[in-house]
C-alpha cells in the first residue's frame, strides 16, 4: 500500500475502533482507500497485516491504472510496447484513462448515468476488483472482520457502496467514510 494509503487507512480504522468503543489493538478491519488509485488493506489488533500495492499497479482496477495483469498477457504487451508504456499504464495512463482518456470519475459516472454500455462495463469492473480484493482481505483475516470501512473520494458515488454491500456484506458490517481523514 502507498504511505499516503496506508496512512489513511490506519486513520480511518482506529477512528472507527473508537466509534465501536473498542481499543484499536483488538480490532480486525478490512480498509479500501476507493480514489484514483485503489488499496485494500488488512488490518489485525493495530497492524496492517497485508495489502495491496496500488501505486504499483497490484490490486483493483482504477480510474488510472490497470490493476491486476495475468503475467503471460503482461509478457505478450511487453513484445510490442517499451517498459516505459507499461509502467504508466500500472501507475497512471490505464484503467478509465485508456478507456475514456480521463481519470475524472465524475465524468464516467455521467456516463453510466446516460446508459453507456461501455462506461457501465468498465465501472462495475471497477467494483467487482474491489469487492474480489476485500474478499481475499477477509480471509487473511481467517473471516474474523470487526467490519469492512469504505473510504477515498469514490465512496460518494452510493452505487460504489451498493455494489459491495451485495458483494461482501456478508464478510463485516460495513462503515463508510468518504474522502481522507
Amino acid at each position: 500500500v502507498s504511505h499516503s494509503h496506508f496512512l489513511n487507512q490506519r486513520a480511518v480504522a482506529q477512528y472507527h475502533a473508537k466509534v465501536l468503543g473498542k481499543p484499536f489493538a483488538e480490532c480486525s478491519f478490512i480498509v479500501a482507500h476507493i480514489d484514483g488509485g485503489i488499496t485494500v488493506g488488512a488490518h489485525q489488533h493495530g497492524r496492517m497485516i497485508d495489502g495491496s500495492m496500488g501505486a504499483d499497479g497490484e490490486g483493483p482496477f482504477s480510474p488510472t491504472r490497470i490493476g491486476h495483469v495475468p503475467v503471460l498477457s503482461l509478457l505478450d504487451y511487453l513484445e510490442t510496447h517499451s517498459l516505459e508504456e507499461v509502467r504508466l499504464k500500472c501507475s497512471r495512463s490505464g484503467g478509465f484513462v485508456e478507456f475514456f482518456g480521463t481519470s475524472n470519475a465524475d465524468t464516467v459516472h455521467a456516463l453510466v448515468d446516460q446508459g453507456d454500455r461501455k462506461a457501465t462495463l468498465v465501472w462495475n469492473t471497477m467494483i467487482y476488483q474491489i469487492c474480489k480484493c476485500i474478499g481475499e482481505m477477509s480471509t487473511v483475516l481467517c473471516g474474523r472482520v470487526d467490519a469492512i470501512l469504505l473510504t477515498g473520494g469514490l465512496v460518494r458515488f452510493q452505487d460504489i457502496i451498493d455494489g459491495i454491500r451485495e458483494r461482501c456484506g456478508f464478510i463485516a458490517p460495513i462503515a463508510v467514510y468518504p474522502g481522507e481523514m
